[in-house]
């Protein structure tokens, strides 16, 4: 499994990461996803194949902010670039609100 960490927290904890085992079937985001870990767990993501399921389970985000909206668009765009499609799984009640006020929910695949 591959585990990308986002820069620690106060306490020495993951920030935030992404996951993906060795075979890529599948993504997951682990932690708080937010302003100050996003760029890097953006970034650290650029270096992993898309899982091969298309789909990134999001159920273990702890926290999230405007970030992860950008996040998520931004994989969307690249699964795009890819000729790929890329569904959100188990997205949080507070993601859920933050796409829909900022009108994205379509956008994710999000109904």
């Amino acid at each position: 499994m591959i585990a990308r960490c986002g820069p620690a927290t106060d306490d020495g904890d993951c920030a935030g990461r992404i996951v993906a085992p060795r075979d890529g079937v599948q993504w997951a985001f682990e932690g708080a996803l937010t302003l100050g870990n996003a760029g890097t767990v953006l970034g650290e993501s650029a270096a992993l194949s898309l899982p091969v399921s298309d789909i990134v389970d999001c159920s273990a985000l702890t926290a999230v902010d405007s970030s992860a909206i950008t996040v998520l668009l931004a994989l969307k765009r690249r699964a795009v670039g890819e000729g790929r499609e890329l569904h959100f799984n188990g997205l949080p009640a507070p993601l859920l609100a933050l796409a829909g006020v900022y009108d994205v929910r379509e956008l994710l695949g999000i109904s």
